[in-house]
């Protein structure tokens, strides 16, 4: 998700204004007045950008905003920070792939990230991650000049674009397809499917994984986010999870590690004909001329649109 930014209304900044809310409940009613379930296509109807708000108008939202305390935060790159959060309120739930509003006391912009770790890691310890790019605008940049370890903020969940599936459900193979740090959703996803296959093995889970491969393209290779767990699931589940790193500006060359798993250039058609079939799901996350250009291409390979469901928040 890029680092979209809303104004707060003004019952928000009432909110959060010099108030000190972590472990106080925190809830607001708010629905939007047009909800909508669809996760396919969501078009503009004019060249205005469009904020955070208005983007995600119709999409589901969370009643509860939740207090949140950072618990550690860390370079993923030399642009990303991720952002490890503590979530006490068990009410507090998401599905792979969903996105958080992130308010932050005395800010009075809201930002919206995706989150990039699995429902499982908050079910299990109360700990959510995002990876945030730096910015100027007001919520991202606080995240890399004044987010420490111990701040205080809140978070409501939202978004349509996820993978949730059911335990009685035919199994289902994923294509997941990430341009930047489009990355962030698909990465939970990817962590929320490796959680069910290990249930899957233990025998706590009746719903049988299909295969995932993941598509991810970045500029270069240190420019490609989670490198090392990416690769650490796919030796964990051989067979079930692959990837293909695509690298479009790459001068150096690419580390030994990485060589198996990398090609120099654009995700192709080529590429993708090779992950067609009327069971897959497509999962794209990235820049609009990314999607809308892989989207079209997937329909040139006859994959129905029902079948492809992206994020687009550019």
């Amino acid at each position: 998700m890029a680092h979209a930014v809303v104004s707060a209304s003004p019952y928000i900044c009432c909110l959060l204004r010099g108030t000190a809310f972590y472990g106080k409940p925190l809830s607001l009613l708010w629905r939007p007045t047009a909800l909508c379930r669809c996760i396919f296509n969501r078009t503009m109807s004019s060249s205005r950008k469009m904020d955070h708000l208005e983007r995600t108008a119709s999409n589901f939202r969370q009643e509860i905003i939740s207090p949140a305390k950072v618990y550690e935060v860390n370079m993923e790159s030399e642009t990303v920070k991720n952002v490890c959060l503590t979530v006490a309120n068990s009410d507090f739930t998401f599905k792979a792939g969903q996105w958080v509003d992130f308010f932050i006391p005395g800010v009075p912009k809201v930002g919206g990230f995706s989150i990039c770790s699995s429902p499982g890691l908050l079910e299990r310890e109360r700990l959510l991650e995002l990876a945030v790019k730096y910015a100027e605008h007001p919520p991202a940049h606080w995240i890399h000049t004044q987010c420490v370890p111990g701040s205080e903020v809140a978070l409501r969940i939202g978004g349509d674009f996820f993978f949730d599936p059911q335990p009685w459900e035919s199994p289902v193979n994923l294509v997941l397809i990430a341009g930047g740090v489009g990355i962030n959703p698909l990465l939970s996803i990817l962590l929320h499917v490796a959680d069910l296959q290990s249930a899957q093995q233990r025998a706590e889970n009746r719903f049988e994984m299909g295969t995932v491969k993941l598509y991810y393209s970045a500029k270069n290779t240190s420019e490609l986010l989670f490198k090392k767990k990416i690769l650490n699931l796919i030796n964990k589940f051989p067979g079930k999870i692959s990837c293909s790193f695509h690298v479009t500006q790459q001068t150096a060359q690419v580390c030994e590690e990485l060589q198996p798993y990398t090609t120099v250039g654009r995700i192709s058609e080529e590429d993708l004909a090779r992950n067609v079939c009327k069971d897959n799901l497509y999962y794209i996350c990235g820049p609009p001329p990314m999607i809308q250009s892989l989207s079209k291409q997937l329909e040139n390979l006859h994959v129905t649109r029902e079948q492809i469901r992206f994020e687009q928040w550019w």
